[in-house]
């Protein structure tokens, strides 16, 4: 007789938090995005290992390009994306844990860093073409030109889901379909974060 009161009191209690830690385990974002980001990724991979190869059979013109860049650009711009993608954590852990008022400003910083990201980039380019490099300069430039040119559609395109979520940040509630699209653009503007910490050490540092 003691357990049967005992037992649907259980059941409720054990019931409660079992949803909590099931959406704390799942991976964000549907899995349609993270098919699409791996292949992505796998695509700059490609590229990757192709100038590398490719620096590999020229090392002495590759280096000696490689020193017409600026590092200052480059450094400049990894902070900035460094700073975006540290913002949008904030904004979907913010949004999760019920305190969405802080999502709109967290998400316009990190739209900031994006459009800083973008005039900065737009000024090394014209640099360096007001001074004759450009992509039928050598193989260096080249791969210079395609690997931060594609990059830069990446972001161009990760500025824009930016604001989308901005958008959906103002509502007073998201539908399940709206919750998983604000995580998936989450993570793209994080792989555009990660894609430009592996070519700056590529294009800008490593000998």
């Amino acid at each position: 007789m003691e357990v049967r009161p005992s037992l649907p009191s259980m059941t409720v209690d054990a019931a409660r938090p079992a949803p909590l830690k099931a959406e704390r385990r799942r991976l964000p974002a549907e899995v349609g995005t993270w098919m699409f980001i791996l292949g992505d990724l796998t695509i700059f991979a490609a590229l990757f290992i192709a100038y590398l190869y490719n620096r590999g059979e020229q090392p002495a013109e590759f280096a000696r390009s490689q020193q017409t860049l600026t590092q200052a650009f480059g450094a400049v711009n990894t902070l900035l994306l460094l700073a975006s993608s540290l913002l949008v954590v904030m904004t979907v852990r913010a949004v999760r844990i019920g305190r969405a008022r802080l999502a709109p400003p967290l998400l316009y910083g990190a739209l900031v860093c994006g459009i800083a990201f973008s005039i900065n980039k737009i000024i090394e380019y014209s640099n360096k073409l007001d001074h004759g490099l450009d992509p039928a300069t050598n193989d260096f430039y080249m791969y210079f030109y395609v690997l931060t040119g594609v990059h830069f559609v990446h972001l161009l395109v990760g500025m824009g889901l930016l604001g989308m979520m901005i958008a959906l940040s103002k509502r007073s509630s998201l539908s399940k379909h709206q919750s998983f699209f604000f995580e998936g653009a989450a993570c793209f503007w994080h792989m555009v974060d990660l894609l430009w910490i592996v070519l700056f050490p590529l294009l800008y540092l490593v000998h």
